[in-house]
C-alpha cells in the first residue's frame, strides 16, 4: 500500500478490525520508510446486477426498490422494518450468487413473492397481483386457492392427517 505522506510502497500493518455488519476491514498502517501511520479500508467488489424489464430494456439492479415494492405490499399489515430488510438482503445474496450479471425482473419478482409467501399471506397475495398482472378475479382466486393448498400441506403432519388439539375435559392426562 502507497504511502500517502511520501509515496514509500512498503508499509506494514498495525490493527485490523471489521466494521459492525462485517462488510469491510479497517487497516491502520504505519510506513516503514517514514514512520507516518495511516488508515485503509477493504471491502469485497461486486460486480454490478443490470435487470433486464419486461420490455427488454436494462438498467442497473437497485435493493431499494425491491425494498419499495416490498413494502408497498406489506403496508398495513404485521411485517418489522427488521424482516423486510432481511428479506431484501436474502434476495440480493441470491441474485449475487447467480453469478450472473444481467438478472430478469420477472426472476427478482418470484424470489420476492417465495418470501413474501413465508412472511405474510395478505402481502404475498398484493405482491403477487401486480407482479403476475392478474386479468380478472379469477386468476386472483386461483392464486388465492394455490395459497391455501399449499399452507394446507406445510400444515400437514408426516403421517398425513391434521393436527388437531387435544380434547379437553375427563380423561387421564399422559405421565
Amino acid at each position: 500500500m502507497k504511502c500517502i505522506y511520501c509515496g514509500c510502497m512498503d508499509s506494514k500493518v498495525i490493527d485490523s478490525r471489521q466494521n459492525d455488519e462485517g462488510t469491510s476491514i479497517r487497516r491502520r498502517r504505519e510506513c516503514e520508510s517514514c514512520g507516518k501511520r495511516f488508515t485503509t479500508y477493504e471491502h469485497v467488489e461486486q460486480a454490478p446486477l443490470y435487470v433486464i424489464k419486461r420490455d427488454g430494456s436494462r438498467q442497473q439492479y437497485e435493493s431499494a426498490k425491491v425494498k419499495a415494492g416490498i413494502m408497498k405490499a406489506c403496508e398495513k399489515r404485521p411485517v418489522s422494518i427488521g424482516d423486510i430488510d432481511a428479506m431484501v438482503e436474502l434476495i440480493q445474496r441470491k441474485l449475487q450468487n447467480t453469478l450472473e450479471q444481467e438478472i430478469s425482473s420477472s426472476y427478482i419478482g418470484d424470489l420476492v413473492m417465495e418470501q413474501l409467501r413465508e412472511v405474510d399471506d395478505v402481502a404475498y397475495v398484493r405482491y403477487a397481483s401486480v407482479h403476475r398482472q392478474f386479468k380478472d378475479i379469477n386468476t386472483l382466486l386461483s392464486e388465492i386457492e394455490e395459497l391455501v393448498k399449499l399452507k394446507e400441506h406445510l400444515d400437514k403432519p408426516a403421517g398425513g392427517r391434521k393436527k388437531t388439539p387435544p380434547k379437553s375435559g375427563g380423561g387421564e392426562t399422559p405421565e
